[in-house]
């Protein structure tokens, strides 16, 4: 039995040429017993871990977010509204007071959306929008349009964790309303479907799979869908998403290239997030009107826009 001073620090030891342990002189701190039982808490604790992955306190969040993969997005963002971006050890992120809106840049997979919405989920957030990228699996569709997810099919395997896999992976109807209104509003070509969800991101030559992937009929595919639905549904946070076709794989010469991924840049990340921002104003007044869709904690949330 260690006293409290003992457990205050412990010595390395290490071995020397001739097997025998010696000290190595350096001192680790080591919490005593009173520490260890004082755990934080599970807010407190995603709170914690999304100040260090951010970088900046939990109280800059608006309490609309749009939620993406791209560092380039968040850039943008900030450029417009003339905020600061800020990066910690996993996110970017930027944060208007003024439109009350924050954009959160959690790099790509599923595994990132999940730890986002987990950690997101603990901040008193109305609503949120993903702004994704995917690839179009129809003829028809073209680069530079639109896809509203109404489902996803859970092809990445985190959305287990949630849920058993016979479970279906839906937005929130709220958020896709409001996605459909705004692009109804303002005459943009789009598209309404399910989208598949893979860990896989260099699948496009893998033969089994492409059959596989056109055996579901699904409209696009992409990483992260069916995970931010799932999770956003275990965790009642209120999350639609808003997909820009960027390319379409299974067309030999629609394959996204360096060159080609800089002009969907170029060409479409501007309007993308201005329809975001627009999304979330839009799901702001039919909140504030208790259309129905948003869970209830989120319902409760409502304040009236910053002026």
């Amino acid at each position: 039995m260690t006293s409290g001073k003992d457990n205050e620090y412990f010595t390395r030891h290490t071995n020397d040429k001739d097997g025998k342990s010696s000290e190595s002189g350096k001192q680790f701190y080591m919490p005593d017993q009173d520490s260890i039982a004082s755990e934080l808490q599970e807010d407190q604790f995603a709170k914690e871990t999304l100040e260090r992955y951010t970088g900046c306190s939990v109280s800059d969040f608006g309490s609309n977010l749009m939620l993406t993969n791209f560092p380039a997005y968040v850039e943008f963002f900030a450029k417009e509204y003339d905020v600061e971006v800020k990066r910690g050890s996993m996110f970017t992120v930027a944060h208007s007071k003024e439109l009350d809106i924050s954009i959160l840049d959690f790099r790509i997979g599923s595994p990132a959306a999940a730890l986002v919405v987990d950690l997101c989920s603990f901040l008193p957030i109305r609503a949120a929008i993903f702004l994704g990228m995917c690839g179009g699996l129809r003829r028809r569709y073209k680069v530079g349009e639109y896809l509203m997810p109404v489902a996803a099919i859970r092809g990445e395997g985190t959305s287990d964790f949630y849920f058993p896999p016979k479970l279906p992976s839906l937005a929130n109807f709220l958020m896709q309303k409001a996605v459909s209104e705004v692009l109804e509003s303002e005459g943009d070509t789009y598209h309404v479907g399910i989208c598949y969800t893979t860990n896989m991101r260099f699948w496009e030559f893998n033969k089994d799979f492409i059959e596989e992937l056109k055996a579901t009929k699904a409209q696009a595919i992409e990483m992260e869908c069916a995970t931010l639905f799932t999770a956003s549904y275990k965790r009642k946070f209120t999350l639609g998403a808003l997909l820009l076709i960027s390319d379409l794989p299974l067309e030999h010469t629609g394959r996204k290239t360096k060159e080609s991924s800089k002009f969907v840049f170029e060409s479409y990340m501007s309007e993308h997030i201005e329809k975001g921002k627009k999304v979330l104003l839009k799901a702001r007044e039919m909140q504030a009107k208790k259309v129905k869709g948003a869970y209830h904690r989120n319902q409760s949330l409502f304040k009236r826009p910053r002026s």
